[in-house]
This record gives structure tokens, C-alpha cells and sequence, in this order.
């Protein structure tokens, strides 16, 4: 299965949160803050949302940041996902 965002929406791939902090304290899972970097991995095609022409700024493979309680969490086969609207990434990782 393949998912396929619609409008000016995103779909990103998190990347794993730190498991230790700079002084080495190695935090347990539950501990761990959700992180809000994440590579894309599907861009929707942009074009008239809410009577407003959207065009796209971000590509598959860029690495971004995004706010931290936007989108929507989704699992497929076996991956998690969250779909965002591009309006939600703050900015691209370089």
C-alpha cells in the first residue's frame, strides 16, 4: 500500500528520538519526547485549497520540522506516519 496525500497536504517519516541526553542520561521510551523531525516521504499535488492557490515549497526526501501537535498519525503496514499540511513545517533541515 501506498499513501497519496491530497492538496497541500505531506506525508512524513519521523525520525528515531533521542535515547540518551547530551550529559549521557539514557532516557527509557516512555521518557522520550515525540520528535518533530522528520524526512518526507509523499507531497501532495498543492493547486486551490480553501480559494487559495498553494503551491508546494517541499519535496520527497527533504528533512524537516514541524509543529509539534499538527497532523494526523497514521499506521501502515507496519510504519507510522503523520500527514501534515504543509502550512505546519516550520522548516527545512539542510
Amino acid at each position: 500500500m501506498k499513501l497519496v496525500p491530497l492538496g497541500d497536504r505531506v506525508v512524513l517519516k519521523q525520525l528515531d528520538a533521542e535515547e540518551t541526553t547530551k550529559s549521557g542520561i539514557v532516557l527509557p521510551g516512555q521518557a522520550q519526547e515525540k520528535p518533530q523531525q522528520a524526512e518526507i516521504v509523499a507531497v501532495g499535488p498543492g493547486g486551490m485549497v480553501d480559494g487559495k492557490e498553494v503551491k508546494m515549497e517541499v519535496k520527497t526526501g527533504d528533512k524537516v520540522i514541524y509543529s509539534k501537535y499538527a497532523g494526523t498519525d497514521v499506521k501502515l503496514d507496519g510504519d507510522e506516519f503523520v500527514i501534515v499540511r504543509q502550512s505546519d513545517i516550520l522548516a527545512i533541515v539542510e
